[in-house]
């Protein structure tokens, strides 16, 4: 059974991220404010559900939930200000987009900068100890999902409706093949160094 919450007294924010370890595609992250009391025994971490449980979770923690929000940030910023400062960056601004301003943050992992001079606590694999934190991964999941779907259609050939932006050995043997998109994330290790020249086919 996972926690309600662990600033008592406090409108608490669950914040967490999805895909972090992409090749390509923008970095999502969710806040999610549920009432101090708030139970529901089916939430748990997004990576252990079903997709298709995860949305159905997604339509009742948003209707159940006295906020939430997503925020995004883009490849470009990601290749930036780098993939750990950009995962942060998502929680702020989802933190920011919040229509019920938080007292307290809790956040998946073990790393976070302050937001806002608030108590916050990092709790490394929260999504599965903490219901706020749960629900956030699961939406988190679930809209950048969406986002990755409607890329693979307008870049197709990288099996994003499968892989998700993920390094599996059919992303990559696409990106060998075709070259790069401009959703990916350059400054990653897309293929082994030296193997190909990705930036010749902009």
């Amino acid at each position: 059974m996972l926690l309600p919450i662990y600033h008592q007294g406090k409108i608490e924010a669950g914040c967490d991220e999805a895909g972090r370890g992409c090749l390509a595609g923008s970095v999502y992250a969710a806040a999610v404010i549920f009432p101090e009391d708030y139970t529901n025994e089916a939430l748990n971490d997004s990576k252990k559900l079903t997709a298709h449980k995860r949305y159905e979770l997604r339509r009742q923690i948003e209707h159940d939930a006295l906020a939430w929000a997503v925020g995004i940030v883009t490849p470009e910023e990601i290749d930036r200000i780098n993939i750990l400062n950009a995962s942060i960056l998502a929680m702020h601004r989802a933190l920011d987009a919040l229509t019920l301003r938080p007292q307290a943050v809790i956040i998946d992992g073990n790393r976070f900068k302050p937001y806002r001079q608030l108590p916050y606590k990092t709790i490394v694999k929260g999504d599965g100890k903490y219901l706020s934190i749960a629900a956030a991964s699961i939406l988190a999941k679930t809209y950048r999902d969406d986002y990755m779907d409607e890329q693979s259609l307008i870049y197709p050939g990288y099996d994003w409706k499968s892989n998700k932006g993920y390094p599996t050995k059919k992303h990559r043997e696409a990106i060998r093949l075709q070259g790069i998109t401009p959703i990916h994330r350059k400054t990653f290790a897309l293929l082994p160094q030296g193997e190909l020249n990705l930036f010749d086919n902009e």
